[in-house]
């Protein structure tokens, strides 16, 4: 059963965020995810929305854990987090 996390968020230190930018795609392609959406100038049609918005597909909900939780991730985590204001949600796919 697929699962997407949804990624929603400003960033505060371009400079700062950079090597985050650089170093995720290799730890997610590790992990067996795609990046179905990629978007730093996103446009809110309704509610407080960021101006970056990502979306990953995982074939499922551990699997997004798994790479959420890995050391490789947990290592540049803080580059985003410290770096930017937003949020992320984990979802099943529709119909599962």
């Amino acid at each position: 059963m697929s699962a997407y996390l949804v990624f929603n968020y400003r960033i505060n230190d371009r400079d700062a965020y950079d090597p985050y930018l650089a170093a995720v795609p290799a730890i997610l392609e590790a992990h067996g995810a795609e990046i179905l959406a990629a978007d730093f100038d996103s446009e809110a049609v309704e509610g407080d929305a960021r101006h970056v918005t990502v979306v990953l597909k995982f074939p499922s909900k551990e699997a997004a854990r798994g790479w959420y939780d890995s050391p490789e991730y947990q290592d540049i985590i803080g580059l985003r987090l410290d770096n930017c204001d937003g949020m992320a949600v984990l979802a099943n796919g529709a119909g599962q």
